[in-house]
């Protein structure tokens, strides 16, 4: 048993220690920073779902052991107590807040049309896939960091979505969001769904901008309520999705 269990100093020490130990390849919310440690994947945290199991023991014994075969090392040398304020904050990092006051059959509707969230995101099988999937994806499980996703879209940006500008030889500008960026080469995918790729020889200039592509003024079309009504939406239909 986590002896720092319910330990809300403990939770913020272990973020001190997550990010100088793991963010380098889990990024500083613990969603999987695939764009801060290129071609690697690590799992995304913030869902609450582990491999190892859903015990703090089974997550204490990753941290401590490390994962054979794969990219994540042992952090034994921290000493036990340490591991455990890790644990702390990475459970933490799944914490759903409640939503208060939030309907979620209104933030479907809303969803679905005034915020025309779909274009871009998916949300079980609607949707589409040029964003994160909200119903999977729960790098912002709390309930305020979500609204502030929504309002401040560019605060920040999930690793894997910033967006790539590149000039080819024949003075074409192409943009759309980072799939792949490294010494050799670019991937990326367009607003209408199309992926290009480029290899480095092939343009005159690569640049990446790290804002996203979200509308940022949706704090001007949706009131508390409706920003209340989409939160309560996003995380009914992320615990349905987690839960089957």
């Amino acid at each position: 048993m986590n002896p720092f269990a319910g330990n809300a100093q403990a939770a913020v020490d272990g973020q001190k220690l997550f990010s100088v130990s793991c963010a380098p390849c889990h990024g500083k919310n613990g969603e999987g920073a695939q764009g801060q440690a290129e071609g690697m994947r690590p799992p995304d945290l913030t869902r609450g779902v582990f491999k190892a199991g859903r015990r703090d023991e089974d997550l204490f014994r990753v941290i401590s052991d490390g994962v054979r075969g794969t990219e994540m090392p042992s952090f034994k040398s921290l000493g036990a107590d340490q591991i455990w304020r890790l644990v702390a904050f990475v459970r933490k990092l799944s914490a759903v807040a409640p939503v208060l006051n939030g309907n979620p059959a209104a933030g479907e509707a809303l969803f679905w049309g005034k915020g025309d969230c779909g274009r871009c995101h998916q949300m079980g099988s609607r949707g589409n896939r040029l964003g994160p999937d909200l119903a999977r994806g729960s790098r912002r499980s709390n309930a305020e960091n979500l609204k502030k996703a929504i309002v401040d879209p560019n605060d920040d940006i999930t690793p894997g979505y910033a967006i790539i500008t590149v000039v080819t030889r024949d003075n074409k500008t192409i943009s759309g969001l980072e799939r792949w960026l490294d010494n050799f080469s670019a991937r990326l995918v367009d607003e209408s769904g199309n992926e290009h790729t480029f290899l480095r020889d092939e343009v005159t200039s690569v640049t990446r901008e790290m804002r996203s592509t979200m509308p940022d003024n949706y704090s001007k079309i949706f009131n508390e309520v409706d920003l209340n009504d989409l939160v309560a939406y996003i995380v009914k239909t992320r615990s349905e999705a987690n839960s089957q």
